[in-house]
């Protein structure tokens, strides 16, 4: 996308986190970039989220306007919505500091079924994890949080002088350290306190000063993605984790009819946490959330079981119809 070259100028533009789930895992459609201001010759890429500008003349909200260009540009029938924050720090548009129009984004995100490759050149569905991957605790937490994660921060912590206790602080919040639990919801917080700690690549994409302790190779954190488009998926992520608890979001990525334990795996996958699979089931029984088809699967192996289906009468019988279930006892560290 071009625009003119104004820097007094300031363009509204649409980015969309656009969320599906893929083989039991939560994906997010991303769309190939050549990196501003490389080098001529070979120019390097870097996956972003989809991103289209807000015409006022032809739409008439903004949301009018993010659901016209996701199905013209990908093709793709959105199903929920929502609105999650205005993005416009200065120069995360810029190639070089001061040129071109102010680049002021709404973030959304926006929930999908889909199936196999999207319809879109240059475009690719890639799982969430790829982009945080010490957000996953279902199998154990992170060996990268250990290894790489908590030194650098403990490092980067004691190098803050009177600032030093605060530093430690967000670190033992964000990451649970020192016995104090892992919160799934705080995907941006996280993000955030490792861009201050210069131990993201946008860090230094962006031309923020790297403190002394993280100067060196940066450790693989996750793939990195441009302008700040890893920020606003990390937005996306912990609002859709937050959100799933009080609304029956959830089932927007389910297809019509599943069993319970393909919505429990689901429920898992976007939360990165494991949940308890008795207490889940009684849960979403008792709550009304859905109701039996009659209908059995026919899995390859095992036993089969009862397919289910999404009661839309619950949003007219309470006001939080959300899956409330809180992290199993092996999910925390």
């Amino acid at each position: 996308m071009s625009f003119a070259d104004d820097s007094q100028a300031v363009v509204i533009g649409l980015n969309a986190a656009i969320v599906t789930m893929l083989e039991g895992a939560p994906q997010v459609l991303a769309v190939r970039h050549v990196v501003p201001g490389a080098a001529t010759g070979v120019r390097p890429e870097r996956d972003g989220l989809p991103f289209g500008p807000f015409e006022p003349l032809a739409h008439r909200t903004l949301d009018a306007g993010m659901r016209t260009w996701i199905k013209g540009q990908t093709g793709l029938e959105i199903g929920y919505a929502e609105q999650l924050y205005t993005f416009g720090d200065r120069g995360r548009h810029e190639v070089q500091a001061g040129t071109g129009p102010r680049v002021v984004s709404v973030g959304y995100l926006a929930l999908v079924r889909a199936h196999g490759a999207p319809p879109v050149a240059d475009s690719a569905w890639r799982g969430w994890y790829g982009f945080f991957p010490w957000e996953d605790w279902r199998a154990a937490p992170p060996s990268l949080i250990e290894a790489v994660i908590l030194p650098r921060l403990k490092t980067w912590a004691q190098a803050g002088g009177n600032q030093r206790d605060q530093r430690w602080d967000r670190a033992r919040l964000c990451f649970g350290f020192d016995g104090l639990g892992w919160d799934e919801e705080k995907t941006l917080e996280r993000y955030e306190l490792l861009y201050e700690a210069g131990l993201v690549a946008e860090a230094r994409q962006d031309g923020r000063p790297i403190p002394p302790e993280a100067q060196g190779p940066l450790a693989e954190l996750g793939q990195p993605m441009i302008f700040d488009h890893r920020r606003i998926l990390a937005t996306a992520i912990g609002r859709l984790r937050g959100k799933l608890k009080y609304r029956p979001v959830i089932f927007e990525l389910m297809p019509p009819e599943f069993t319970l334990l393909e919505l429990q795996r689901a429920v898992e996958a976007i939360t990165g946490v494991l949940v308890h699979k008795q207490n889940f089931r009684r849960l979403v029984e008792t709550s009304g959330l859905v109701e039996g088809t009659g209908r059995m699967s026919a899995p390859a192996k095992g036993r089969p079981a009862e397919k289910f289906r999404f009661r839309r009468e619950v949003l007219r019988e309470r006001p939080a119809p959300g899956v409330k279930v809180a992290a199993s006892r092996g999910a925390k560290r």
